[in-house]
């Protein structure tokens, strides 16, 4: 019997680990705005114009859309751009999805809520480790 060679383990690039955990902190987003819609009373606020305990404006919605296009850019960001700049954006960027996120849990009583919010938090802090330990030259 011939034992199988060992499998390669190449180590991933921060940029990769870098879009990767902001995919998966949209998905997180999107999969709880959704789930949302299922509580009692969510449609129903939504089609008196609430957004949670916002009226629904154009305003509101032009900053909820911010709030929500800049996660979605720092993949193209996290991706693109040069090591310096990347790692700069991104310390500075998770932080505040830190305090968005810690926001978003005040006051909420659901518990899908709090497992997504607890998970997009550690993407956060997994985000903002990577940025400040970003690789050096031959190391």
């Amino acid at each position: 019997m011939t034992e199988e060679p060992a499998l390669l383990d190449r180590k991933v690039d921060t940029k990769l680990i870098l879009m990767s955990a902001w995919i998966a902190l949209m998905c997180l987003y999107l999969y709880c705005d959704i789930y949302s819609l299922y509580r009692p009373g969510t449609i129903d606020s939504i089609l008196k114009g609430k957004m949670g305990f916002l009226d629904v404006t154009p305003m509101s919605l032009f900053w909820a859309a911010v709030l929500m296009a800049i996660p979605s850019m720092m993949i193209f960001v996290s991706a693109l751009a040069a090591a310096r700049q990347n790692r700069i954006i991104n310390a500075i960027v998770s932080p505040i999805y830190f305090l968005v996120n810690i926001g978003n849990l005040l006051g909420e009583a659901w518990g899908y809520y709090y497992l997504f919010g607890l998970l997009e938090l550690g993407l956060v802090v997994l985000i903002f480790a990577m940025a400040l330990r970003w690789p050096r030259q031959g190391s």
